[in-house]
């Protein structure tokens, strides 16, 4: 199964922003090279990462890892464009996990103050 904690916290305005996320695992949807889930969640995440760097100034480390897994972390303030990018993300990891039920993917939104 496939772990992906993503990390919030709260605003002075009460309004969560999601300031990172961590995944690990893999779907066991279908055999290596096959599993649908785990090339969906790749994508979305590549994407993800890859549209930060493109599209806005914010700081961040992360990356993906040997063994499939995948770390991002902002480390600067976060721009509204970032913001959508990490909504977005997040939507099409829970709508993976809606639609292919949380035995393959289980996502959990925690939340951190000190991140």
């Amino acid at each position: 199964m496939i772990k992906a904690t993503v990390f919030k916290n709260s605003t002075d305005s009460g309004n969560a922003v999601y300031t990172g996320i961590v995944m690990e695992g893999h779907a066991g949807y279908a055999d290596e090279g096959e599993d649908i889930i785990c090339a969906a969640v790749s994508a979305l995440a590549l994407n993800f990462f890859n549209s930060v760097e493109a599209f806005t100034e914010d700081g961040f480390e992360g990356g993906a890892g040997e063994s499939g897994s995948f770390e991002f972390r902002f480390t600067s303030d976060i721009s509204p464009e970032s913001k959508l990018l990490m909504n977005s993300l997040i939507l099409g990891l829970q709508n993976i996990e809606r639609d292919y039920g949380k035995s393959y993917i289980n996502v959990k939104l925690r939340r951190c103050n000190t991140c």
